[in-house]
């Protein structure tokens, strides 16, 4: 297992075909306003990939764009609402079909109210992780490598975490639910964006 560290994009032909886990690191919550510092990634074959983005960056990146937009190949995310978003607005593109461990969690994992990626680690796959550098300032030029361990840390356990709720998404009869949650998610990235970030535009007040 091991984490690279790439500066602007993503080498050529790094990554396995097949899902890709991908997570981002901002200066903040607010996505016009922090910018995207790193965005991680992993085919799930044992390494993480950080490729790290300067201020003033125009996010060219052409190998990240193109697996990013790739339509065959399936992005996993832990809260993928707040990553779709990031990348569609500094890089321009939807990062798309999608899966959430977080939507799977909440549909499945009903008699808990705890669906962070560090509760899910633990009670599915039995690992601890650190989420000591969750508020770290990741616009810095130097990132330690407690950072880079977190950051990768992100994506390691993914793929695992899909194949354990799928068993339990499909045993309660609620894959097909899912997996529309999972298809408008990119749609949800995009009110965020457009302005109604805190609005159910479904609810009737």
């Amino acid at each position: 297992m091991t984490v690279h560290f790439h500066e602007e994009d993503l080498p050529a032909g790094v990554l396995a075909p097949g899902p890709i886990a991908i997570d981002t690191e901002t200066m903040g919550l607010i996505t016009p306003r922090d910018r995207l510092c790193v965005v991680q990634i992993s085919d799930g074959k044992g390494d993480e990939h950080l490729v790290r983005f300067k201020p003033g960056s125009d996010y060219a990146a052409p190998n990240l764009r193109a697996v990013l937009a790739d339509p065959d190949r399936l992005k996993l995310y832990h809260f993928g609402r707040f990553d779709l978003a990031a990348i569609k607005h500094y890089m321009g593109i939807v990062a798309a079909p999608v899966y959430c461990t977080k939507i799977a969690s909440r549909l499945i994992r009903t008699y808990t109210d705890r669906h962070g990626l560090k509760e899910l680690v633990r009670e599915l796959l039995g690992q601890d992780i650190s989420k000591q550098q969750q508020s770290s300032d990741w616009g810095g030029p130097v990132l330690s490598d407690a950072q880079k361990d977190y950051a990768a840390s992100d994506v390691r356990y993914l793929h695992a975490l899909k194949a354990e709720l799928d068993k339990r998404l499909i045993r309660e009869g609620r894959m097909e639910l899912a997996q529309a949650c999972f298809d408008f998610l990119p749609h949800r990235a995009e009110l965020d964006l457009a302005g109604w970030p805190e609005i159910d535009i479904f609810s009737h007040m």
